[in-house]
């Protein structure tokens, strides 16, 4: 595989970039080479500026379930485009995609665009506190929520310590109010409950963590959450960045069957376009400037050039409600195939998938929490990342990521990527 042009962009790139990226998960250090240049994409490929055609699993980190470039959301981009960029003014297709997605989120009765999910979350979590009165809240270890000062944290000694920065550049006073639990883990959430009581804002959580790899909620976890936070007066808030419209058009709220207070939404909703989303309940959203307290704003909130696309990528989805099914399909046979290659080498690996959603953890352990998932060896990943792609498969260039599979994989992709897994050596 020829990458001497990447590779020269890259050299370029580290002396006017930090890393030589613009966001550290597109670094390939945890792999061992220097990250790829995609040039273009279409359907399920991607390419780079080589001209080396790869699958894409990495599906622009989940927005991408249509594939790339998507003839109709293309249309509806440039038509979009050709009246103008941005306002700065309310436009209707504002209006039109908030309703679709409180359409199909039922639970967010109120929903304000904003440009990121980082911005989303960032902006729900002051809106509970606007609403609650209280100022601490609630998240999980190994579960992400944007770079916001007040989530980038760790634990401390245990769990449930205050969290100290996990960042330079961020003071400890901005998160002294983020307490740390386990994923999986009711104790920690109660004894944090009965610690801080009358004190707790909300809990903040990924419905399915996707960020410490995929790691799937035990059962009856999601169902504790919802009952000690409306035994607390706490609001529960689901970070459906992922999850949202990835599992079902009602994300994994529907998926669960629990109804959040609040939902925060991330660049699926813009068919991969700069974007975001945050919403719930009404009373709580009338939180919100300018009828409330919380102020939030953004000029590129809402953006037109975004909103058609998102229109036309939820519209799609509604249309195709089977699109889940065979996404479902699709991601079994890869499992088996790992599954299988693994028996074959004698070698543990175990597979968490849910819907289009997969991670592979090189360890014999069960993966379900942030613990277990650490487990898993990242040198063997790295391995295993770099004979996939040199096979033509892209997946993400670090282990605790997800594999998205999109409506795009072909049934031709999906066989070439379990001959690829198949081939691979996958042992020490």
């Amino acid at each position: 595989m020829n990458t001497q042009i990447s590779d020269n962009l890259y050299q370029r790139a580290v002396n006017i970039m930090p890393g030589g990226v613009n966001s550290p998960v597109r670094a390939f250090g945890a792999v061992g080479r220097n990250p790829l240049f995609i040039e273009k994409a279409k359907g399920s490929k991607i390419y780079d500026v080589d001209g080396n055609e790869y699958i894409d699993y990495v599906c622009s980190w989940g927005p991408g379930i249509l594939g790339h470039a998507h003839d109709e959301v293309i249309e509806e981009v440039m038509k979009a485009v050709s009246d103008g960029l941005t306002f700065g003014a309310p436009t209707k297709k504002e209006v039109i995609l908030t309703e679709l997605v409180s359409e199909l989120m039922p639970s967010m009765e109120m929903v304000r665009l904003v440009s990121s999910g980082t911005e989303a979350v960032m902006s729900a979590i002051r809106t509970a506190r606007g609403y609650t009165g209280r100022d601490k809240i609630i998240k999980f270890k190994g579960c992400y929520h944007g770079h916001s000062d007040g989530l980038l944290v760790k634990a401390g000694s245990a769990a449930l310590t205050t969290a100290v920065p996990d960042s330079a550049g961020v003071p400890r006073s901005y998160t002294e109010n983020t307490l740390i639990a386990y994923y999986n883990d009711k104790d920690s959430v109660r004894e944090l409950f009965e610690m801080n009581k009358g004190q707790i804002a909300a809990i903040i959580v990924e419905p399915v963590a996707a960020n410490m790899g995929v790691v799937l909620p035990q059962e009856g976890f999601l169902e504790f959450l919802r009952e000690i936070t409306l035994e607390n007066d706490a609001l529960l808030i689901f970070d459906e960045v992922i999850t949202g419209f990835r599992l079902g058009l009602d994300g994994a709220q529907g998926y669960y069957h629990i109804t959040p207070d609040l939902t925060t939404l991330g660049k699926i909703i813009g068919g991969g376009m700069p974007i975001g989303a945050y919403g719930g309940k009404k009373e709580i959203m009338q939180m919100v400037s300018p009828v409330g307290p919380v102020y939030q704003a953004g000029t590129l909130s809402g953006n037109p050039v975004a909103t058609a696309a998102g229109i036309k990528t939820l519209d799609i989805l509604k249309n195709n409600p089977l699109f889940y099914q065979e996404l479902d399909k699709k991601a079994k046979r890869i499992v088996a195939a790992i599954t299988e290659r693994a028996k074959l080498m004698d070698k543990e690996i175990k597979v968490n998938q849910i819907g289009s959603l997969i991670c592979s953890f090189f360890t014999k352990e069960n993966v379900v929490d942030y613990q277990s998932a650490v487990s898993s060896d990242t040198k063997e990943y790295a391995k295993y990342f770099n004979e996939m792609l040199e096979k033509g498969i892209y997946l993400a260039p670090a282990q605790f990521e997800a594999m998205f599979v999109s409506v795009a994989h072909s049934d031709q992709d999906i066989r070439k990527t379990c001959e690829a897994i198949l081939s691979t050596t996958i042992d020490k």
